[in-house]
C-alpha cells in the first residue's frame, strides 16, 4: 500500500452517469489488475473505494457511476485537482490461471472496470478472451468497443433495448471457454458460480469502512473461515466461496 497525492488529468461522462477519471501520480504500487484505490475526498469521513481499470506508469483510470453523495461531488471534480490516495489495496486477479486458456470475462455494470485492465493484460499475454456485458438499459452501456479489442463482446440489457435481452448469463449461454473472471452485482455472480462447473475467480463488491483490513467491517464466511473483502479479497476463487 502507497499513499500519495494524484492529480486529475482528465474526467469525462462515458454513459449516462458513468464517469471516467485519469489520475497522475506514484502508480508503483498497482501490481495486479483486481487490486484497488482508496480515494479520501474533502468533506467526507471514509474513503471511497474504485477499482482500477486502467494503468500506466505514470498514470490509472476508475470507472464510477454517480450514486450518492461522495460520486456526486467526485462528479464536479475538474482536471487540476489533487486528490489523497492509497493504492495497491487488496489481492487481484491471478491472470497466471488463464495461460492456455479460453478465458470468458463477465462483467455487470462498473464490474467492467476491473475486468477491462485485466483483458489487457490477458491479450498482452496471448490469451484467448471473449466478454459478457451486462447493463440495465442502452444508456448504461460503455467501454463496449474496448472489449471488442479483446475478442467477442456479448452486451446484455434488462430492457432490451440493446443486445440480448437478460441478464449476463443468459448473453453467455453458448460461449465456449474453460475459465472466468467475474465482477459485478452479488446476485451476478452468485447466478454465475451456480450456473457453470467451469474454473473462476470472482471480485466481490462490499460495502468497506476502512479499506486496509482493520475494521474487519467487510468479513465474509468463506470454505476458508471468516475473510475480509478488502484485505483477503475482493478476488475469491469460485470454489471456495458459499452462496
Amino acid at each position: 500500500m502507497i499513499k500519495a497525492p494524484f492529480t486529475i488529468v482528465s474526467h469525462k461522462e462515458i454513459a449516462l452517469g458513468v464517469f471516467e477519471l485519469v489520475l497522475s501520480g506514484n502508480t508503483s504500487g498497482i501490481l495486479r489488475p483486481g487490486q484497488f484505490v482508496n480515494l479520501s475526498l474533502d468533506g467526507f469521513f471514509l474513503r471511497r473505494p474504485f477499482a482500477v481499470a486502467d494503468r500506466t506508469e505514470e498514470t490509472f483510470t476508475i470507472l464510477y457511476k454517480v450514486v450518492g453523495r461522495g460520486t456526486r461531488a467526485l462528479g464536479q471534480m475538474k482536471p487540476g485537482h489533487r486528490l489523497d490516495v492509497l493504492t495497491g489495496l487488496g489481492n487481484g486477479f491471478d491472470a497466471g490461471r488463464a495461460c492456455g486458456k479460453k478465458v470468458l470475462l463477465a462483467a455487470g455494470g462498473m464490474g467492467l472496470a476491473p475486468l477491462f485492465h485485466l483483458g489487457k493484460e490477458l491479450t498482452a499475454s496471448g490469451v484467448e478472451v471473449c466478454s459478457v456485458m451486462g447493463f440495465n438499459t442502452a444508456a448504461d452501456v460503455c467501454y463496449d468497443k474496448e472489449f471488442g479489442k479483446f475478442g467477442e463482446v456479448r452486451i446484455a440489457t434488462m430492457d432490451g433495448s440493446t443486445g440480448i435481452k437478460g441478464f449476463v448469463t443468459d448473453a453467455m449461454k453458448g460461449l465456449d471457454f474453460d475459465l472466468f473472471y467475474a465482477c459485478g452485482p452479488l446476485p451476478m455472480e452468485r447466478a454465475l458460480c451456480l450456473g457453470t462447473e467451469k474454473p473462476g475467480q470472482v471480485s466481490l463488491e462490499a460495502r468497506m469502512g476502512c479499506g486496509t483490513g482493520i475494521c474487519m467491517g467487510c468479513t465474509l464466511i468463506t470454505r476458508n473461515g471468516a475473510r475480509r473483502v478488502c484485505a483477503d479479497g475482493p478476488v475469491f476463487d469460485k470454489e471456495d466461496l458459499i452462496w
